[in-house]
C-alpha cells in the first residue's frame, strides 16, 4: 500500500470535516510496545492492543519492540505484525532503528504510548499518550537546572508537534494544557480501565489457601499495591497504620491486623524500613514485592480494605482494581483520584496521617459504610472499559490519517459516563 501522505493535510481540519477523505484503503499504524513490561504503561499497552485486536481487523498494525517483548503480548489477529528493534530505546541506534521501521513499513501513523521516550522527526504523523507529568513536577528536581530545562523544552516540542495527544484523565489533560501550553482541543481524554483479569470473579477457597501456604497470610490485613516511590506516600501509610493499631488496641479490636505492601523497588527506599521501626510495627508490616496478577487478585479479594493515599496520580488504577473485588477503598482527595473513584471511596488528605488513620478506622469498623462502598465500588469499576477507550483511540487514528470512519458498531462512546460526584459519607 502506498503511503497516504496527503492525509497530513487533514490534521487541522475542523471536527465536522475530520472524517472527510478520498482514501478507502486500510492504513498502517505503528505502536511502540517497548515499555510493555513496565508497571502502569505496560498495562495500558497490553489492554489497548487487546481491545484493538477485537475491534479492528481492517487496518494493519506494526508493533515495534525488542524480541523478548513480543512474548508478553496475547494472541492478536493477522493484521497485527511485529517489527523487531534490537538497540536500547534511549540510544541513538534505537531511535534510528525505530525511525527506519516506520519508513520501511510505510506507516501512516505512529502511536507512542508514553512520554518516557520522546520522538523527534519521525517520517509520519504521531500521537502520544500522556499518563502524567510527574517527571516534570518531581522526578527531575535532583537534576541540574539546565538539564531540567532542556528536557522540558524537548517534551513540549514533542507534544506541540504531535497530531493528537491522549490524556488518561481530565486532570492530566489540564496539567498538560497548563504546563506545556497545549491547546485543549488537541488533547483527547481517553480513560484507562482495569485489566480484564481483575474482573473474573472472586477468590476461591483454593486461592485463599494458596496465599496462606505460599505467603503465610491467614490473618486480617490492610493492603497497598503499587509502586514504592516517594509520591506514593507509603511512609504515611505505615505511620497511619501504626496509629490505627494503637487505637484498635485500646478498643480490644483486631489484635492480629497486619499491613501488606505489594510493590517494587523497596531496596531503593531504605527510609521505609526506618519508618516501620520508628513506628514500632516491625511485626505487623510485610513487604511482599511484586506478585503475579492472579495472586494480586486474591490479595485484593481478601483484604479488609485498600489504602492508596498517593500524592500524585495521572489516573490511578489500583483503587479501581480493588473495587472490582468488592474491597472498600480509602484514597486521596487530590489530583486525578476523585475523578477516578467518584463517590465509591472515602477520600482523605494525603498529607495528614491522622486524617488517613481516622478513615481507616471508620471503614474498618462501620459495616454499613463497608457495604455501601462495596456496591458503589462494583459500579464505579464497571464504568471504565478498555473497549470503549479503544473505540475512541480508533476514532482519533481515523481523524489523523484520513481513514474512513469505523462501522457503526465501532463508533466511539464515552469511556465513562461521569458527572461530578461527592465522596462517600
Amino acid at each position: 500500500m502506498g503511503h497516504l501522505r496527503p492525509a497530513l493535510k487533514l490534521w487541522n481540519l475542523p471536527p465536522a470535516f475530520a472524517w472527510v477523505s478520498v482514501y478507502t484503503l486500510p492504513v498502517k499504524i505503528a505502536i511502540d510496545i517497548r515499555r510493555i513490561g513496565d508497571f502502569g504503561v505496560g498495562t495500558y499497552i497490553r489492554n489497548v492492543l487487546r481491545a484493538l485486536g477485537r475491534l479492528d481487523q481492517k487496518n494493519t498494525y506494526i508493533l515495534i519492540g525488542t524480541a523478548e517483548k513480543f512474548r508478553e503480548i496475547d494472541p492478536l489477529p493477522s493484521n497485527f505484525r511485529s517489527a523487531v528493534v534490537a538497540a536500547p530505546e534511549a540510544s541513538l541506534a534505537g531511535y534510528f532503528s525505530f525511525r527506519g521501521i516506520l519508513r520501511r513499513e510505510g506507516c501512516d501513523l505512529a502511536h507512542i504510548p508514553h512520554l518516557s521516550w520522546v520522538p523527534h522527526y519521525l517520517p509520519c504523523p504521531y500521537v502520544v499518550t500522556v499518563h502524567d507529568v510527574l517527571e516534570h513536577m518531581y522526578r527531575l528536581r535532583d537534576h541540574s537546572g539546565m538539564r531540567r530545562a532542556a528536557h522540558f523544552h524537548l517534551t513540549r516540542r514533542v507534544l506541540q508537534r504531535a497530531a493528537r495527544i491522549f490524556a488518561v484523565s481530565n486532570f492530566t489533560k489540564k496539567d498538560v494544557e497548563a504546563l506545556f501550553r497545549i491547546p485543549p482541543e488537541k488533547i483527547e481524554v481517553v480513560y484507562n480501565a482495569i485489566d480484564e483479569r481483575f474482573g473474573r470473579g472472586h477468590a476461591t477457597d483454593a486461592d485463599r489457601q494458596f496465599i496462606a501456604e505460599r505467603y503465610q497470610v491467614s490473618y486480617p490485613f490492610l493492603l497497598y499495591a503499587g509502586r514504592i516511590s516517594p509520591h506514593k506516600n507509603v511512609g504515611r501509610i505505615i505511620e497511619a497504620f501504626s496509629a490505627l493499631k494503637a487505637s484498635l488496641e485500646k478498643e480490644g479490636k483486631y489484635p492480629d491486623l497486619k499491613l501488606i505492601i505489594i510493590g517494587d523497588e523497596l531496596s531503593r527506599q531504605p527510609e521505609l524500613r526506618r519508618t516501620v521501626i520508628r513506628s514500632a510495627v516491625q511485626n505487623d508490616v510485610r513487604f511482599l514485592g511484586f506478585v503475579p496478577i492472579e495472586v494480586l487478585r486474591t490479595f485484593y479479594d481478601t483484604a479488609k480494605l485498600f489504602i492508596f493515599p498517593s500524592l500524585y496520580e495521572g489516573f490511578g488504577l489500583p483503587p479501581l482494581e480493588a473495587m472490582a473485588h468488592g474491597t472498600p477503598v480509602v484514597t486521596s482527595n487530590t489530583t486525578s483520584l476523585p475523578e477516578v473513584v467518584g463517590n465509591a471511596a472515602v477520600l482523605v488528605n494525603p498529607d495528614n496521617v491522622f486524617d488517613i488513620m481516622r478513615a481507616l478506622h471508620r471503614v474498618l469498623l462501620d459495616q454499613a459504610l463497608r457495604d455501601k462502598l462495596k456496591q458503589r465500588g462494583y459500579e464505579q469499576a464497571a464504568r471504565f472499559s478498555w473497549e470503549a477507550s479503544a473505540r475512541r483511540v480508533l476514532e482519533v487514528y481515523g481523524s489523523v490519517t484520513g481513514l474512513n470512519p469505523p462501522a457503526p458498531s465501532l463508533q466511539a462512546e464515552p469511556a465513562v459516563v461521569a458527572s461530578p460526584q461527592k465522596p462517600a459519607s
